[in-house]
């Protein structure tokens, strides 16, 4: 019998074969729209990867399936984004609700391992980086379908399956929270199409390689859905991605015209589309309003961060406590007399990142995700230059969705924390793969 290192290695590695964790991770992407699918499936990959990889521990066996390096830098990243929530529970505003969310988000460490083992050779990677282009072209398509016929394909086939199973819609009028954008199978009432798509583009970017046809072709694709669905946020977003995606395959005289088209096409959109044109609108109020216009472009975000800067002044060290921001809301409304302009209730979080960060984990938690970003900074410039080429797309990724500068969904809710923790695990075991 072959007793070889080699062998062993081959048959330890098969009793976690890198095909299921690929299809777990994009059954978990391709159930986006459907948050509470999505975290069951999540959860049960965690579970699944936890358990056979306590088993394969325990016969000397998970040396093959990851590289040392991706095993502790996957990690010290979920530390980076869990320790803040632990200790941020200590003296949390609500604590049972600090310490439960404490305790689920274990779920992610296991699941970081798998998204890592899902990319850690290169047959697997080209196959999961593909079927994520795929899904986020077929979303890309399905919401100008909606914008050209007034539904989606897609969700209309989701409701049709939700009312034949249940009798009740997927998305009830009473829960409608963005009318007259076009976000596809997400839906009305959950509006995150254009964020989610801006975090994947990367990857469907990836397929058109040095062809500046196809690329142009894909990038048009991506960014009219993008701009149809309304989140400003998200169109900053996808600029970014273009902007370090495009200097490969365009140079940088074919970035200039990129920044043109692109400027031209926003304004042509805005011209067509009643909603697009509302959007920039409120935005272009940003670079001559004042105090309450300002406030209005950002949709009441400037309320928000007012109350979020009281909460790091009365909460410095570790904050209110992780999905503590609306319950801390009361006591640091600037504005409390005044009718908010996202409608009803409190503000639920701070709607960007560093300043989710520093309101509900403090300046604890902001050293925490700041040495994350160090370690994977420092991993990136060490790294060598295929390493850099194959993880690129969720380098880019992962640097979109923290982007500083910009607005966010709350990183530390289920839904956007799930996808963050994906990104930095493709970036982890992309980098650190076996190739």
């Amino acid at each position: 019998m072959n007793s070889s290192p080699a062998h062993a290695d081959c048959l330890t590695t098969s009793r976690l074969p890198g095909d299921s964790a690929v299809w777990w991770v994009l059954a978990y992407v391709a159930l986006l729209p459907l948050p509470g699918p999505a975290e069951v499936v999540l959860a049960a990959g965690a579970l699944f990867a936890g358990v056979r990889l306590l088993q394969l521990r325990g016969n000397g066996g998970i040396g093959p399936l990851l590289r040392a390096e991706a095993w502790g830098m996957t990690c010290l990243l979920f530390l980076a984004y869990w320790l803040p929530q632990l200790l941020a529970a200590v003296d949390a505003i609500d604590p049972g609700k600090a310490v439960g969310k404490t305790l689920s988000a274990l779920r992610y460490l296991p699941f970081m391992w798998l998204v890592a083992i899902a990319v850690a050779t290169a047959a697997r990677r080209q196959r999961l980086f593909t079927g994520l282009a795929v899904l986020a072209g077929l979303w890309s398509a399905d919401a100008l379908v909606q914008a050209v016929l007034g539904s989606s394909p897609l969700f209309w086939s989701l409701d049709q399956l939700r009312m034949a199973l249940t009798g009740s819609p997927l998305c009830p009028a009473s829960e409608v929270q963005a009318i007259g954008r076009f976000n596809g199978v997400f839906s009305e009432c959950n509006p995150k199409l254009g964020q989610v798509l801006a975090v994947f583009s990367p990857f469907v970017l990836l397929l058109a390689g040095k062809r500046r046809l196809l690329w142009a072709g894909l990038a048009v694709l991506c960014g009219l859905a993008i701009v149809l669905a309304g989140a400003r946020a998200a169109w900053l977003s996808y600029g970014l991605v273009l902007l370090l995606s495009g200097r490969a395959v365009l140079g940088r005289r074919g970035l200039l015209g990129l920044v043109l088209v692109a400027g031209l096409g926003l304004v042509a959109t805005a011209a067509l589309v009643p909603a697009v044109g509302q959007r920039v609108q409120a935005s272009a109020g940003l670079l001559g309003g004042q105090g309450q216009s300002a406030d209005t472009a950002l949709a009441g975000r400037g309320r928000i961060w007012s109350g979020a800067l009281c909460m790091v002044a009365e909460h410095p060290i570790n904050g209110v406590g992780v999905r503590g921001f609306r319950h801390a809301w009361a006591d640091c409304d600037p504005l409390p007399q005044q009718p908010a302009a996202w409608g009803q209730g409190p503000a639920l979080h701070a709607h960007q990142l560093v300043l989710e960060i520093l309101a509900e984990t403090g300046l604890i938690g902001l050293l925490c995700w700041l040495a994350g970003a160090a370690l994977a900074l420092r991993a990136w410039l060490f790294a060598s230059v295929a390493a850099r080429e194959r993880a690129l797309p969720a380098a880019i990724a992962i640097a979109v969705a923290v982007f500083p500068f910009n607005t966010h969904l709350a990183v530390y809710s289920a839904f956007w924390g799930g996808i963050t923790l994906l990104l930095a695990a493709l970036y982890v075991g992309a980098l650190q793969a076996r190739d």
